[in-house]
Parts: structure tokens; sequence; C-alpha cells
């Protein structure tokens, strides 16, 4: 007898064929999606309006395989962290980020990393597995409760910048968006996501040609290819020239403008050399670029965040240059919730 099959791989199609093959009829299979995905239900027990006799034939059929909060951390800034923990026993970690104007949800796409980006703890941790798109959404499901219960509002923005690359584990990364944004999922708007990558240049490509309608981000760091190789190694198969190309062939394809994610470490790319280099490849197709405060990351690498009077030189020169430029400040870096942080610790 065959092991029961996760149902939250199954498309729409799939769901209402499979429940019409156990004798039901299509209208049950919409109604059992429903519950999965606009109703985040995470056991058949609580698909009450089906009778007892079709829960007990989905039980015996098919598996949901959520996850589950598993440490929960607070900071006095008002960040929440979670630790998720996944069915087979892994850990990954959701982090959400209120403001005064807007809560955002940021979350993991990998348990792990094989990136290797020298200033990231989570490029410390070996990739273990890509998650599947119910355990993205279960996050988005999560956070969006916690946003709730603790500031009384929903999610705001939803930003795939936890865990992991989430161009290397695509089709789940997109199927999440999907049901994310979809009628029959969350129904939250396209703009409110923006999908995060150390920058594989066919994947940008194809994210444009498949039509994407989230935002997009590139964690750039450094734009001169000698030195964004040295603290991120993905530059070597995927330089400076191929990522402006991608980057500018997703703005002529999909009209948004990608953003630049810049984070100023202490003389590694603070100084007035590495702003005109950063303010020319900025040049070369339409962006915003956000400098971020660098987090330190304790024994796994000796990077130290710049002065506060360079980075506000870096954010003058580009306002100079009329570049789009924000200025993100870290929160959450009390309980290693910070950008660059996420290693779980909690497990």
């Amino acid at each position: 007898m065959s092991a029961p099959a996760d149902i939250r791989k199954l498309s729409k199609e799939e769901t209402i064929h499979a429940l019409q093959q156990m004798g039901e009829s299509a209208f049950r299979g919409k109604q059992v999606y429903e519950w999965l995905w606009k109703k985040g239900a995470k056991g058949f027990a609580q698909m009450t309006n089906l009778s007892v006799e079709l829960r007990n034939k989905l039980q015996a059929n098919f598996i949901i395989l959520p996850l589950q909060v598993h440490v929960l951390q607070k900071s006095a800034d008002g960040t929440i962290k979670c630790s998720f923990k996944l069915h087979d026993e892994h850990f990954i970690e959701g982090v959400l980020i209120p403001t005064e104007t807007r809560v955002t949800a940021c979350v993991s796409s990998q348990v792990g990393c094989s990136l290797d980006c020298k200033f990231c703890a989570t490029g410390y941790l070996k990739r273990q597995r890509n998650l599947e798109a119910g355990e993205i959404y279960d996050q988005v499901w999560i956070l969006n409760d916690l946003a709730l219960q603790h500031y009384g509002k929903g999610l705001d923005n939803i930003v795939y910048m936890g865990m992991g690359e989430p161009l290397l584990n695509y089709a789940n990364v997109w199927r999440s968006t999907e049901l994310i944004c979809g009628e029959d999922g969350l129904n939250m708007s396209w703009q409110r996501i923006t999908v995060s990558t150390a920058g594989i240049s066919k994947m940008i490509v194809k994210l444009a040609d498949d039509g994407a309608r989230f935002n997009l981000a590139l964690s750039l760091h450094a734009a001169n290819d000698e030195r964004r190789t040295a603290i991120m190694p993905i530059n070597a198969s995927n330089n400076l020239d191929s990522l402006a190309e991608a980057l500018k062939y997703w703005y002529d394809k999909t009209g948004t403008r990608p953003t630049l994610e810049y984070t100023v470490i202490e003389g590694v790319n603070d100084e007035e050399p590495e702003l005109g280099e950063l303010i020319s490849f900025a040049r070369r197709f339409p962006c915003k670029i956000n400098l971020i405060e660098y987090n330190p990351i304790g024994d796994l690498a000796p990077f130290k965040p710049t002065s506060a009077g360079k980075l506000q030189r870096f954010a003058d020169g580009l306002e100079a240059a009329r570049l789009v430029v924000n200025v993100r400040r870290s929160r959450g870096k009390d309980i290693d919730a910070a950008c660059g942080q996420l290693v779980n610790k909690t497990q």
C-alpha cells in the first residue's frame, strides 16, 4: 500500500481530480483546496463543512505537513523572530518587522544556503533542502496572524530575504507567490511581495519571461567584480555585466524598477571609490537603492558596520547623483533577527 501523498503539493486542478477519483464531486475538490489555502487548514479535521466520512477518506489517502512555531522571540523594538520546525526535524527562521507605517514579514526559501556569502550568518550553514511552497506560505500565514495579534493589522509587505537563495528554489518560490496572491489563497497584492536574489542572471531573465508581477531586489553589496567575488562567491559565475544586462531586461520586460541592496561594511565597500562604482552600476538601468546597516554575526566573520558619517555620505552621494535611495535601519539586532543574522541558534 502506497504512503499517503502530500495534498498541498497538488494544484487546484489536481486536487479536484484527486477528489473525483475518490468518487467525490469537483465542488468538493474546490472546497478542500479552499480549506488548504484560503482558510489555512493544518489538518483534515478542521474542514468542518465536509462529512466525517470524507474527512476520514482524505486522512487515509493524504497528509498535510505544516510547519510549527518552535521558539518565538520579541525584540525591544517590537521585531518578532520565529524559529519554525519542519516535519523532518529541520529548522528555519522568519521575522516580523513592524515600523510606524507598515508591518513586513521576512521569510525563508531554503533550509540553510549554498552561496557562502561571507558577511551573512546563513551563508555559513550547509544547505539541507529547498522549502516546499506550502512551507513558505505557512511562514506568511503565521507571521500575518502574529501581526494581527501584536499590532492590530495584517501584513503590508512580504520579503523573500530570509534563509536561502529564492532563485535556486524557483518553482516553489513561484508557486508560493501565487498562493499568497491568488484569489484561492490569501489574495494579497503582488506589489506587496519582493523577492531578493544574490544574483543569478539567467533566473532573473526567466522571472521576467515568466511574467513575474512581484518586485525584485538584488543583493549587490559591491559594484566591483573583484571585491564582490571576495564577499559573494556567486559573482564569479554571475558577474556585474551579466547582472546589469539581466536587470535591464527585467525592467524592460516588467516595467518595474529593481532594488539594489547595498550593505555598507567598514573597510570593505564604504570609501569614495566604492561609492563611485555603485553610482556607475546603478546608472546602467532604472533602479532604486537601499543602503543597509551591517549587522555583525559574532565569531563567524570579522566585519563591522561603517560609521554613521560614512553611511550618510553614501546616501548624500547617491542623492546628488539623482538616484533614488533609502537608508534601511536595522531592527531586531538584540535577538539576532536583523538582516544577515539568521542562523537559527534557537533549535
